[in-house]
């Protein structure tokens, strides 16, 4: 009985860290949508078509260096629970540091990173050139982007994400309102969308960096100089995001490599499997709150030594996202068609998309192990075995794809949510063990 006590009194602090992620990721594709409806009321339809490009150029770009909001939460976490305020504050000057690095790392090398990306996408002529103005002007909020990724890392460490919030309603309200400005107001195209974007990442970066100057002031310790400047003191932080930067490439080549199959299938497929991405990425809002509260959760409990306190993160953080993912499983499963009309109005896409439901049906009670898991090891800094999973999740992936092309968009479709379920697997199977060993309570008295 007491570990279901234990359970529930775990769901205040749970949901404390939950909510404001939660309600920070319903908000984004608010920003996609006002981009769209400014930039498509335009005479030209290929102002929409290059900003398209551009914009899916930076997600992709951006979030293959997302390693530096999970790399540091996990470490903060972890420093936090041993109570080294000297550690958290150094921790965020090297995130800081090595943001500003790779930033203009990034700027340096924009043109052939331009070039590439937009060759990859291959979209018209007239699209990839005007893609090409709107991602230089993009390109120069690189650091003030990574900056941002570093912020929300340090502060989810402490267990407040309500800077989540704060960072990207100011983000995206000024980037909606700069939007109106540069396009509507003065007749700009998409070169107004893209500094609309730049000068909106730069004004959450100042707020952020706004917000680490009043809670270093409440926080004890001191920055040593050396630590800064001395590059054998980023061993861990070089470790830990080396490792999460190639699980990233492996996770955005399984996408993209999902992607780029359907449009072998014909234009109606491709669409189809893109509305139904976008169910996935609704259920992704929610199980990322949750796993983001059991990096928080469990970082700390291992800092402090304290595995009772990690099993109970883990316990509730699991509980939570398991209702969440059958809550979205009968969601799909019964109001999944009149989702898809929300999405689409073509006929043929509509009619495409309700073949292929079933698997969205199935896909959120597989894929909230890899949510789940994937925060708790985070915290926990098991940073190789997230990145073995995604390899093991390839080997599967890869054959079975090559194996069932004859079923089409459903082969496609088995071999993604094999992907998943391998790599589901192979974190529980990880877990199951460090849980007898190097997360027992045994071994936190050693």
């Amino acid at each position: 009985m007491h570990i279901y006590k234990d359970t529930l009194s775990s769901f205040p602090r749970i949901a404390s860290i939950a909510w404001p992620i939660i309600l920070s990721n319903i908000t984004v594709p608010l920003l996609g949508l006002v981009d769209t409806a400014v930039v498509g009321h335009l005479e030209d339809s290929r102002y929409l078509a290059g900003v398209t490009l551009g914009a899916t150029l930076f997600s992709f770009l951006y979030w293959g260096f997302g390693f530096l909001r999970m790399g540091t939460t996990g470490l903060t976490s972890q420093a936090m629970g041993r109570e080294q305020d000297s550690a958290v504050r150094h921790l965020l000057g090297q995130s800081l540091l090595m943001a500003s690095v790779i930033g203009l790392l990034l700027i340096i090398l924009g043109d052939p990173l331009i070039a590439l990306g937009l060759r990859l996408l291959d979209g018209s002529d007239s699209a990839t050139q005007l893609a090409e103005s709107y991602a230089a002007i993009r390109l120069l909020s690189a650091p003030a982007v990574l900056a941002n990724y570093a912020i929300l890392g340090w502060f989810l460490g402490q267990q407040n994400s309500r800077v989540t919030l704060a960072l990207l309603l100011v983000n995206n309200g000024v980037n909606i309102v700069l939007d109106l400005v540069f396009v509507v107001g003065l007749d700009m195209t998409s070169d107004g969308v893209a500094w609309a974007s730049v000068i909106a990442d730069y004004s959450a970066c100042g707020l952020g960096l706004w917000l680490c100057r009043h809670r270093l002031l409440r926080l004890g310790g001191h920055f040593e100089k050396a630590r800064l400047l001395r590059l054998s003191a980023y061993a861990e932080l070089f470790s830990v995001n080396a490792n999460l930067f190639v699980r990233t490439l492996g996770l955005l080549f399984a996408q993209a490599f999902f992607t780029a199959q359907g449009a072998a299938q014909g234009d109606t497929v491709l669409a189809a499997n893109a509305v139904l991405l976008q169910f996935i990425m609704l259920t992704s809002y929610a199980l990322d709150g949750f796993a983001n509260a059991a990096e928080a959760l469990t970082g700390h409990a291992i800092g402090r030594k304290r595995m009772d306190e990690f099993t109970t993160a883990v316990r509730g953080a699991a509980f939570c996202s398991v209702v969440t993912a059958g809550l979205a499983s009968l969601a799909f499963a019964f109001g999944g068609n009149s989702l898809v009309a929300l999405l689409t109005g073509l006929p043929e896409v509509r009619a495409t998309a309700a073949d292929y439901l079933p698997w969205m049906v199935a896909m959120p009670l597989i894929a909230v192990w890899s949510y789940l898991l994937d925060g708790v090891f985070i915290g926990a800094t098991a940073i190789r075995e997230m990145r073995n999973s995604i390899f093991i999740g390839l080997i599967v992936y890869l054959p079975l794809w090559w194996l069932t092309q004859d079923f089409g968009n459903h082969g496609l479709w088995l071999s993604f949510m094999a992907f998943t379920a391998v790599r589901s697997s192979v974190l529980i199977g990880y877990y199951l063990h460090y849980r007898h060993s190097r997360w027992s309570s045994n071994a936190a008295l050693t």
